[in-house]
């Protein structure tokens, strides 16, 4: 799976106000459809307050934090699986993200022009979530034409493998054609395995971001409540946001201006930290640090990965010639206040090519090539 987060959406929702806040960079938007054409891709540093706490209490030359990739996907419109409004171009551009931020509009504005001529929250999903399923259906089906052919394939493994996709194939016709995503399948690890070449869109998993104007932040506007009731039944995540706020946050020169603007409107942590932060965790990504006196560092790797895969993140060298790693959990550091009271705690440890890494996680590793 690509480590990265398309934002999808109809025209004139906010994306590229958002993508913008995202990365401090100006993608180009303006108040009608197919603005942006070519997707902008912006480089996002992922909000990590354990890494301030680290560097609090081990001092360190330099910072880096662990970042996560943002695409900005033109706009989609009813009829895009069928080459509407540019749609094939859009609908390629969606099958090479990792997860999708669909950013829906909640929020009323008689000056910016909605697509659809009235703003509905619920048949705004419909429309992306119809034209997602029925590109997956030209694909599902154009692979089952294929797949009978193979079914009278002489050859007994070919025919056997034909066989085993089958059902999966009609299956997933079935579910596609009633507009519902190929995700909402309770698919085996060996069914996704047959199915990853078809690179499905609907597979993906999807966190809906509510744009809403910068009075209903931290009120529910009654947009909010039917995008979270669609979440709810797909079992996906919702972030609420004010692009416009966002935008004002993000044109501010320093980190203190930005906290003195929050405070000031009543929220207590900026909505594009929270996006950032769920995007990261519904990838799969977690973090581990590396500090020292030269660099204090924020890594990222897949959940599930042993201590080697860890070490391969900083370089291929480290994971050819891993030998052990010193470890100790950053809560512990924040517990005992420095390295060397982890240390007489007892907390630090000696782990070696079968330890699966925790988020959180401060790690030195030794290696040998």
């Amino acid at each position: 799976m690509a480590l990265n987060c398309g934002i999808v959406g109809l025209p004139n929702v906010g994306k590229s106000t958002i993508f913008s806040a995202l990365t401090s960079a100006p993608a180009e938007a303006a108040n009608y459809p197919f603005c942006t054409i070519d997707p902008n891709i912006g480089m996002v540093a992922v909000p990590e307050p354990r890494l301030d706490r680290i560097t609090s209490l081990i001092p360190t030359k330099k910072v880096i934090p662990a970042v996560i990739e943002f695409v900005d996907i033109a706009g989609l419109v009813k009829g895009a699986s069928k080459g509407e409004g540019l749609g094939n171009k859009f609908l390629a551009n969606i099958r090479e993200v990792g997860i999708i931020a669909h950013v829906v509009r909640c929020f009323e504005d008689p000056d910016v022009t909605h697509v659809s001529g009235a703003l509905d929250p619920v048949s705004d999903i419909e429309t992306i979530n119809t034209e997602l399923a029925l590109a997956d259906l030209d694909t599902v089906d154009k692979r089952l034409e294929r797949n009978q052919k193979l079914l009278r394939s002489p050859d007994k493994d070919t025919k056997k493998q034909a066989e085993s996709m089958q059902s999966l194939l009609e299956t997933l016709s079935e579910v596609l054609g009633e507009g519902r995503p190929a995700r909402s399948i309770d698919l085996g690890d060996e069914q996704q395995k047959l199915v990853r070449d078809l690179h499905l869109i609907t597979m993906k998993k999807v966190l809906y971001v509510c744009n809403v104007d910068e009075a209903a932040v931290n009120t529910d506007n009654g947009y909010v409540s039917k995008v979270r009731e669609i979440a709810a039944a797909e079992d996906s995540e919702v972030v609420v946001i004010s692009g416009k706020l966002e935008a004002d946050i993000s044109a501010l020169d320093t980190k203190e201006e930005r906290e003195e603007f929050l405070a000031e409107a009543g929220i207590e942590e900026s909505g594009l930290s929270r996006l950032i932060r769920a995007a990261y965790k519904l990838l799969g990504m977690r973090t581990f640090f590396t500090a020292g006196a030269d660099e204090n560092r924020a890594w990222t790797f897949h959940e599930g990965a042993r201590a080697p895969q860890a070490a391969g993140v900083i370089h291929t060298d480290f994971e050819k010639g891993f030998i052990k790693a010193d470890v100790y959990h950053c809560d512990d550091l924040f517990a005992y206040g420095s390295e060397q009271k982890v240390k007489e705690a007892g907390k630090l440890r000696i782990e070696g090519k079968e330890y699966v890494v925790r988020d959180g996680d401060i790690m030195f590793f030794r290696f040998n090539v």
